[in-house]
């Protein structure tokens, strides 16, 4: 296998561990292990602790998916021509969608032999993401055409279709797995079950529901003899949740660990029966989902949104509705009361997390740089 350089443009900053900055840097990693030369061409960031890395341009903060994010102010032409032109790139890896102020000039710039390839990352549900994906889709449609190869995960890779006309070649995200299998769990939670949740405390994250849904649980009744709630993360929320969950008298059930290290993570997860992401939406994949699978000897439940849907495949009593109080504290309960349901879904979902190891989807990546690369040089 020859040996590229690979140039990941993102319009954002690598500053925050988003999922397309994980992306990112879980993908330029593993290419490194295999003797690659990797640069990062991005908008506005301040680390300093990675190798080729090139800030481009200066950045704003908006609000959109129900995320917060960066997008570049135009970027000056000179630097980015600079740097094409001193390092010559076999391969420039965008992240879709993109601004035409910073990835759009970058692809336009491109020398004439340099594979385009993408990763379209939003899967978007509301009426304005889906039109303003659109218009941007239109927006950038000229820059679009100068693309060799596109991939995205399934969810992504329906709404690339709806929106931007894309032909996606679809395949999982890539997690780095390595540090979660054979995770030891915390001795603290060897008594009793224990139901985690890993994540910002956010709106569309949905801590605030499956608190309600445990209060619902315990009122009814229902809630097994010395079960808990494990809650790592926090967020806008926590003070809110927090209240929350003293007026509703769960402070003997539910924990607030606040934000842990990635050292932790797979002990938190190893330690989990149950191990609940209840996002409403606004996800294209299920990283975290991947990473409770190949971490816990539990079931992971998820709420059912097309992102966590796609990695859960036929596996739909996995997934549930976090707004139906009633059918999620039911979901939980019956999950934690049911060994067996747990012994299956740790078989499947420690299979399936293998399959989107970086290992194997790192090799996919590489296959599909050394078409579009082929595909590019019949075209120069």
């Amino acid at each position: 296998m020859a040996k590229l350089t690979t140039g990941f443009v993102f319009d954002d900053s690598l500053d925050k561990p988003d999922g397309v900055q994980q992306y990112v840097l879980t993908l330029s990693r593993w290419l490194i292990t295999q003797g690659h030369e990797v640069h990062y061409l991005v908008g506005e960031t301040k680390r300093t602790d990675i190798a080729n890395l090139h800030s481009l341009s200066n950045n704003m903060s908006v609000r959109f998916n129900q995320n917060r994010m960066a997008i570049p102010l135009p970027a000056r032409r000179g630097p980015i021509r600079e740097l094409l032109s001193g390092v010559h790139f076999d391969v420039l890896h965008v992240q879709a969608p993109y601004s035409p102020f910073l990835a759009g000039r970058i692809i336009r710039l491109a020398a004439s032999d340099t594979a385009v390839v993408g990763t379209f990352h939003v899967a978007g549900e509301s009426f304005l993401v889906r039109t303003a994906n659109r218009l941007l889709g239109l927006w950038v449609s000229k820059s679009l055409r100068r693309f060799d190869a596109m991939v995205a995960a399934p969810a992504a890779a329906d709404f690339a279709r709806e929106t931007f006309g894309l032909h996606c070649t679809v395949m999982p995200l890539p997690v780095d797995l390595g540090h979660m299998y054979g995770a030891e769990p915390f001795e603290r939670f060897n008594h009793g079950q224990t139901v985690v949740y890993l994540g910002r405390f956010v709106e569309r994250k949905g801590c605030r529901y499956l608190l309600q849904a445990v209060a619902y649980a315990v009122k009814n009744g229902s809630w097994p003899v010395g079960a808990r709630v494990v809650l790592c993360g926090g967020g806008p929320l926590e003070a809110d949740l927090k209240q929350y969950a003293a007026a509703s008298k769960l402070e003997d059930i539910v924990s607030f660990e606040g934000f842990i290290s990635e050292a932790d993570k797979p002990r938190y997860l190893a330690s989990a029966d149950v191990v609940v992401y209840p996002s409403t939406g606004g996800e294209s994949f299920g990283v975290v989902l991947l990473e409770a699978m190949a971490a816990s000897t539990g079931i992971v439940l998820a709420g059912n949104n097309p992102g966590y849907a796609s990695v859960m495949g036929t596996h739909v009593d996995q997934l549930f509705d976090p707004r139906d109080t009633t059918a999620f504290a039911n979901r939980v309960v019956e999950a934690l009361h049911d060994d067996n349901a747990r012994k299956v879904a740790r078989t499947w979902q420690q299979a399936y997390a293998r399959e989107c190891d970086v290992q194997t989807i790192g090799e996919r990546t590489v296959q599909v740089y050394e078409e579009a690369i082929a595909k590019r040089s019949k075209k120069v």
